[in-house]
């Protein structure tokens, strides 16, 4: 049966959809809220699963390596060394090998992280993401991450919720603005959900595809929605903080304050520095010759030799974070490690999604954040500063929410959503300061991890018009005739 007849008012569908279109905001974000954060809910433990499963299969069994875990895996500290050094760089190149073969083959605007897909079809048409490049990306996402590749796991999970909203805006005949709505609430929720972060995921959908701007259009149906996708998430795989409770004892003290805009000024240029070498890389590899499936491949074969020297670069790094959380944990790894990370990690990253590789950038992003902070206290212990936490807690919550939040423009979603993965709202006093000084400083700079956000909601409405009714070319005789 043809689309049109399917959507024609004579149908189930048809009858849904114009009972939907008819319905007052309460209603129709009452249904429309609750249908896709249940899908969100359900994609993010699919894929949760998924990338669990394929890393224990890839790295763990056939690699040899255990790596350390976050604390809503377990926790733990991993296998302390390389069982099998020579695989590792094959698992990670044959795993980007068949991802970029199945992008390639099956849904090429899968590849890369997938939020700049979704933010792009909020601004340019809702109904646009397809269904099979949400399967596509689930698939190559747990593959290039799975094998070790260095990618975060919100990617997938925004495209499976936004292509559902997207599917909801095709089937029902949404109108553009609530499709918009949709697709958004679809990144929030999803996002939201496979971080246990619901209230930033809410924030987020209202935020991310804006630079300077919010859409409050979004905010009511986001609480809703990344409500919903949290609870069917927790009830299947728990609802306890993603790095356990860090710090629940922490209370701010202003004698730090100096000690939160170092945080932020440093967490400002490595974000800058994250921004400006993925794209670079993206750039660099369009130039270069081979096809779109050696290209992440080889990258692939990058990141496992590069992991031979730093391990902590490899797969999503979060157990990284949870053992940089203590003093004692931090202690065990090498000091070189610490300061060097969080390039290390940006080149790694770069190398995986960067080339053409499936998988997101803002748990990257968050690993990241967390070994500034955790260099910086480092630093400060060994020279015995002053008014320094007893442990790099503090600082690596605070330096995780500065450098991504700064740099996706969206600090306040990026800092409830560290809060809530923490359970460490006590540190968002001093937070708010580091956050502050990093966003400020990126707002004055061109930069962002999201190339497709648009400057605010003015310039994205001047921006839809253009498109839809483009200039009429006016000749010399025209004009003459005024």
């Amino acid at each position: 049966m043809a689309a049109a007849d399917l959507t024609s008012d004579s149908t189930a569908l048809g009858r849904l959809g114009a009972f939907l279109r008819n319905s007052g905001y309460l209603r129709k974000w009452l249904i429309l809220g609750i249908a896709i954060g249940i899908i969100a809910g359900l994609g993010a433990v699919v894929f949760y699963l998924a990338l669990e499963y394929t890393g224990q299969f890839l790295i763990g069994y056939l690699g040899g390596y255990q790596k350390p875990q976050a604390m809503e895996a377990g926790g733990g500290t991993g296998s302390s060394g390389f069982v099998r050094p020579w695989a590792i760089p094959l698992i990670v190149f044959g795993g980007a090998l068949v991802s970029a073969l199945l992008v390639a083959k099956f849904a090429p605007e899968a590849e890369g992280h997938g939020t700049d897909s979704a933010i792009e079809a909020v601004h340019t048409d809702p109904r646009s993401i397809r269904s099979r490049a949400v399967v596509v990306k689930l698939l190559s996402s747990a593959l290039t991450i799975g094998s070790g590749g260095s990618g975060g796991r919100e990617g997938p999970t925004a495209q499976i919720s936004a292509g559902f909203g997207s599917l909801l805006t095709r089937v029902f005949n949404l109108s553009d603005d609530d499709g918009r709505v949709a697709v958004s609430l679809g990144i929030g929720s999803g996002i939201g959900a496979i971080f246990g972060a619901p209230l930033g995921g809410a924030v987020l959908a209202a935020s991310i595809v804006y630079r300077e701007d919010f859409d409050y259009k979004a905010l009511v149906p986001g609480f809703l929605c990344s409500g919903t996708a949290y609870a069917i998430y927790g009830s299947i795989m728990g609802f306890a903080p993603m790095f356990g409770y860090v710090e629940p004892d922490y209370r701010f003290d202003p004698a730090q304050l100096v000690w939160f805009a170092v945080i932020g000024i440093a967490s400002a240029a490595i974000g800058y520095l994250y921004a400006r070498i993925f794209y670079g890389t993206v750039s660099l590899t369009r130039r270069l010759p081979g096809g779109k499936v050696v290209k992440p491949a080889i990258g692939g074969l990058l990141v496992g030799l590069l992991a031979l020297v730093i391990p902590q670069v490899l797969a999503s790094g979060y157990g990284w974070v949870q053992i940089a959380t203590t003093r004692e944990g931090l202690m065990t790894i090498p000091l070189w490690i610490v300061l060097v990370l969080p390039i290390a990690k940006i080149v790694a990253t770069s190398l995986s999604i960067g080339t053409g590789g499936s998988g997101g950038i803002f748990g990257p992003g968050i690993v990241i954040g967390a070994f500034v902070g955790a260099a910086i206290w480092r630093l400060a212990d060994l020279a015995g500063a002053p008014a320094l936490p007893a442990g790099p807690a503090v600082f690596v919550i605070a330096a995780m929410m500065a450098c991504f939040g700064s740099v996706a423009h969206a600090p306040l979603a990026v800092m409830i959503m560290v809060a809530e993965m923490t359970g460490s709202f006590s540190v968002i006093p001093g937070a708010m300061v580091a956050v502050g000084v990093a966003y400020l400083i990126i707002c004055r700079t061109p930069v962002s991890i999201y190339q497709a956000q648009r400057l605010n909601r003015e310039t994205a409405a001047a921006e839809r018009v253009t498109i839809s009714s483009p200039e009429v070319l006016r000749t010399p005789d025209d004009d003459s005739q005024k």
